[in-house]
């Protein structure tokens, strides 16, 4: 059961009460409802400062929010600046300077749950979405404790992903895929060279002027401030065999195994077996919990200790994105 947290008339924290401790997400509901978040921003706080890192989430439901711009000085008001999606890997629009929308792909397909750019050796701590205009069916956001997904996968199948982790080959372009200029945000190669150098990513640039990157990178973590370990990486999600089957063989048929958009090996190049992956993702599956958007809700996470993913849906959605607070170097 979610959690949902009714705040009193003198909004102190002490006296919000849940109906069940622990449970995600937390919800925070506004004193009055249709009032502006700012109206109450020490009470707002003061829950993400005790439920944030216990939780993972938190979900803001009744307050009023202006527009995508006022969302922003929302996201920004917890005192980090905001991040650019930098070295993307799904289709997004930039809204406001620091405000994405949610992925782009089409409402009948699934987005597998997913830690915000744990493919990579740099990702944000704090993500927030908020729902603009909710779908008439589905389109939820499915979450995740990463906690209970890292302790639940098979220590054996854990154990060997933690030991070689993970290596996501990328292949840009050719319609098939993001361009490496959408991907990097820029349409100049030197630019795009000096990233990956800067990232550990190493880079070729194919014949056919396309470009193809690898980088080795964890397949769990420990969180900076917890010390807790979670489950930390997208090689179900990149792996060759979230493709449906018809859509992956005409790939291969096409451009090859080594030539398909995306994939993921072991760190040392050797093959991810099919039977960990199908693992991992019935354990991501047993261990996500779903809420139905609300018109103008928000909803926070520490991106480290909770996955999210988004379900099918018809008629039209609108969630936003923003993101913070890049991980310490490790």
């Amino acid at each position: 059961m979610l959690t949902d947290s009714l705040s009193r008339a003198d909004h102190s924290l002490d006296r919000v009460q849940a109906d069940s401790e622990g449970a995600l997400p937390f919800i925070l509901r506004a004193p009055v409802p249709g009032e502006s978040w700012r109206d109450h921003a020490d009470l707002i706080r003061r829950t993400v400062d005790s439920q944030l890192q216990t939780t993972g989430g938190v979900l803001f439901r009744d307050f009023a929010f202006r527009d995508a711009g006022d969302f922003e000085d929302f996201a920004r008001s917890f005192g980090h600046e905001l991040l650019t999606y930098d070295y993307a890997s799904t289709p997004r629009t930039k809204l406001n300077s620091r405000v994405y929308t949610s992925t782009e792909y089409p409402a009948h397909q699934v987005i597998p749950l997913h830690n915000e750019q744990s493919y990579s050796l740099n990702w944000p701590m704090k993500i927030w979405f908020h729902c603009i205009q909710a779908a008439q069916a589905g389109g939820e956001t499915p979450i995740a404790d990463s906690r209970l997904v890292y302790q639940r996968i098979d220590p054996v199948i854990r154990q060997r992903f933690a030991d070689k982790r993970l290596m996501y080959v990328r292949n840009y372009g050719n319609g098939l895929d993001l361009t490496w200029q959408q991907a990097f945000s820029t349409e100049d190669r030197n630019e795009v060279e000096r990233f990956c150098r800067l990232s550990q990513i190493d880079f070729e640039w194919k014949d056919d002027g396309e470009l193809r990157t690898r980088q080795i990178c964890q397949a769990i973590a420990q969180h900076p401030v917890t010390g807790e370990w979670v489950w930390f990486n997208q090689a179900h999600l990149f792996h060759i065999s979230n493709l449906p089957t018809a859509l992956r063989e005409t790939l291969v048929s096409i451009v090859g195994e080594e030539g398909v958009p995306r994939n993921v090996f072991y760190g040392d190049g050797s093959p991810i077996e099919l039977d960990a992956l199908e693992h991992v993702r019935d354990v991501l599956q047993r261990t996500q919990v779903s809420f139905p958007w609300q018109a103008g809700d928000a909803l926070m996470l520490d991106n480290m200790l909770v996955a999210h993913g988004r379900s099918t849906f018809q008629g039209p959605r609108k969630v936003v994105v923003a993101m913070a607070e890049p991980a310490p170097a490790g």
